[in-house]
């Protein structure tokens, strides 16, 4: 793994406080995955929020990550999706480019497709927009909702054998802000220290 992101991810650690309240939520949410390790198919994690641009963005990055830094990756299919299809915010992707990942542009337009590359032996990861419906989205899946406009407004979800609310206040609040990167790259850091969190207690639990 590329040297700044694992200093990110220690910094976060480091940095991050999570409350008692909070970890009973992290708990829940560990509890939830685990009841799915013995199924014959192991669903998929999706994080969702309604635009799929910002907290759902950074959460899949992060998974992916922690996933292959706790040794789980390819034993988990990761993913995030909207309930509406927008685009992956350039302020996401700024604040990534921050955090040290190697970041390039392989499409433009409305919705641009990124390939984000946190180390030499491990595939980029690949952020774009996209709504649950898209063919990316594997079923079974395990839906992570990581904002409340889109737990509210989608209350099903095709093919989810778990819905977990797992959710963070938007880092939009700062957009066009002096706090802007500062925001984001909180934003970031707490996800990676919660989704870090997480993934050890997964590892420790999961016989890979």
């Amino acid at each position: 793994m590329y040297k700044e992101i694992l200093s990110f991810i220690k910094e976060a650690n480091k940095s991050v406080e999570i409350s008692d309240e909070r970890l009973k939520v992290l708990e829940m949410a560990v509890n939830q995955i685990r009841n799915h390790f013995n199924d014959e198919q192991l669903p998929s994690l999706v994080f969702v929020c309604t635009h799929n641009s910002r907290r759902s963005q950074f959460s899949h990055i992060w998974a992916e990550v922690l996933a292959y830094h706790h040794g789980m990756n390819g034993h988990f299919t990761i993913q995030s999706a909207g309930t509406e299809k927008t685009a992956c915010n350039p302020r996401t992707i700024a604040s990534l480019d921050r955090a040290g990942f190697d970041i390039a542009t392989q499409t433009t337009g409305e919705n641009p497709v990124y390939h984000c590359r946190f180390a030499e032996d491990a595939p980029p990861v690949k952020l774009w927009s996209k709504t649950l419906d898209d063919e990316a989205i594997s079923r079974p899946l395990i839906s992570i909702m990581t904002c409340s406009h889109a737990d509210e407004n989608c209350p099903f979800v095709p093919g989810a054998v778990e819905r977990i609310k797992l959710m963070y206040d938007d880092p939009k609040i700062s957009d066009d802000t002096p706090d802007e990167e500062e925001t984001y790259d909180e934003r970031s850091m707490q996800i990676a220290a919660e989704l870090f969190w997480i993934f050890s207690k997964l590892k420790a639990d999961y016989s890979v």
